[in-house]
């Protein structure tokens, strides 16, 4: 696929994006994108490498390795290099839903399998997806797919995350009426409230909500089901439900000095910014001010990276993020080989425009919160952190220990949880008495079907806490598996 020697003769290049300093004034996305010959180039970097494992999707070592929607990528690759981008767009959406969405947000599993990084740097594959996607719509390639055969079946789906797009998607092309309720008043889910917009622009969530909804997909907002909708309604109503209300119960941090005000969950920070920039361009005011506050964020994934981001354009007076875990390593390991996912150093967009502004990387590592510490006036003003190492318990378990005389007091005037999500939030669930597994997941392992026949889940609601690309995978899966419920039997991919 590609140039035979493509990958031989090309280096890796990746696009421009715009200073730091200049970007943290506005809510824009800032990668710059690359011309078509330089993408063309970068397409002929994918090489004939016989059993490509970019696609394969599979877990190693508990992570992604390829991708899990099992996207074409030596396919379209090969097309792109040629010059045909029509035909590329026809391969990139024959397993991609939302290939706009992964191509900004998706970190990727697909690059850590290439073939080519087994001894040097992978294809771009992630930039030239997105290319493929931005270009079909620039072209009016894109256009609404109406179905010409209907069913007569009716599905409900909760939640309008990418899990509950991509079955709703899959499910209108088998020729279903297919209703989505969300709970907020936009479409979108995480998509839309959880990523900010520098990151994931919202123009490109709602572009594609109004395609599927010029597709005959109807959208509901602003509907919580088991409050504004009863279950027994919506079982009457529909032939079959699918649960994509994802994992949003947000893990807490029970320290002492937990009650104090200027403490806040990382999506609750991140949604009302979002909402106020969309609603008013945050002249409402009602979103989070961190306006020349100390703000401190604990946690160091995305979600964190986020929340900088966020605290930084929200004009700051300083922003560090505290993170229990070692720094990981520079380059891969010996205990981390090819094709699993590289667990190596990352220098992520928030942390780019702290350091440039602050002069410092925000990240501390090996690093435990103790206690929050109050100004005597119920408010947060300080947390109390202590440094910690990581050793074997007497089970061969691995698990921190603090560091004796290591304790810090760090000024702080709000503090935001960036700690991930323990399953879904149990009202819903509870209401409909489905089943759970260990992790307080829905249970839905067979079939995707919970233990209550014509309902079904997908998502982080079934799988907990997971990628973007995961949820599309999931949405897909599940339509089919609703499809063949429906029907007896199904075409759906």
């Amino acid at each position: 696929m590609g140039k035979a020697t493509g990958f031989l003769e090309y280096e890796r290049e990746v696009p421009g994006e715009v200073d730091p300093l200049q970007r943290i004034n506005a809510w824009q996305e800032f990668v710059i994108p690359f011309e078509e010959k330089r993408l063309t180039i970068q397409a002929a970097r994918c090489m004939d490498c016989g059993t490509p494992f970019c696609h394969v999707g599979r877990m190693l070592s508990g992570m992604a390795s390829g991708c899990p929607i099992h996207n074409l990528i030596p396919e379209w690759n090969d097309l792109v290099y040629r010059g045909s981008w029509k035909e590329a767009l026809k391969r990139l959406h024959k397993n991609n839903n939302f290939p706009e969405f992964t191509g900004r947000v998706c970190p990727a599993p697909c690059e850590g399998a290439c073939t080519v990084g087994m001894k040097g740097s992978p294809v771009t594959i992630k930039n030239i997806e997105k290319a493929i996607v931005d270009k079909g719509f620039q072209e009016g390639w894109i256009t609404p797919t109406i179905p010409t055969a209907h069913t007569g079946k009716r599905v409900a789906i909760v939640g309008s995350g990418p899990a509950g797009l991509a079955c709703a998607d899959q499910l209108n092309k088998a020729g279903h009426d297919v209703t989505v309720y969300e709970r907020a008043d936009r479409i979108g889910g995480l998509l839309m409230y959880g990523i900010p917009n520098m990151k994931l622009d919202k123009g490109t969530v709602q572009r594609r909500v109004d395609l599927l909804a010029a597709e005959g997909i109807t959208f509901v907002t602003n509907m919580e089901v088991g409050k504004d909708i009863t279950i027994e309604e919506l079982k009457s109503e529909f032939d079959a439900v699918v649960l994509c209300g994802g994992a949003t119960k947000p893990r807490d941090l029970m320290i002492d000095g937990r009650e104090l005000q200027g403490i806040h969950q990382a999506m609750e920070f991140l949604t009302r910014s979002t909402q106020s920039l969309l609603d008013s361009g945050l002249q409402d005011e009602k979103y989070l001010s961190v306006k020349d506050k100390n703000v401190i964020v604990i946690g160091g994934g995305d979600t964190g990276t986020d929340c900088v981001a966020t605290a930084i354009r929200l004009e700051c007076r300083s922003v560090m993020q505290l993170e229990i875990m070692p720094q990981l390593p520079l380059t891969r390991q010996p205990g981390n080989p090819w094709p699993e996912w590289p667990k190596v150093m990352k220098t992520d967009y928030g942390q780019q425009e702290a350091a440039r502004l602050y002069g410092t990387d925000p990240r501390r590592y090996l690093t435990s919160s103790k206690s929050f510490i109050g100004d005597g006036h119920g408010n947060l003003s300080a947390i109390q952190t202590v440094n910690v190492e990581w050793v074997t318990d007497p089970q061969g378990g691995i698990v921190p220990v603090e560091i004796p005389g290591s304790e810090q007091i760090i000024p702080a005037d709000m503090v935001l949880l960036a700690l991930g999500f323990t399953g879904p939030e149990g009202g819903l669930v509870e209401q409909l008495g489905v089943e759970r597994d260990g992790r307080s997941n829905v249970k839905a392992e067979e079939h995707y079907m919970t233990n209550i026949p014509g309902i079904f889940a997908a998502g982080d609601m079934r799988r907990g806490q997971s990628l973007v690309v995961w949820a599309i995978h999931e949405g897909r899966e599940a339509a089919r598996e609703v499809d063949c419920y429906l029907m007896g039997s199904t075409d759906l991919q």
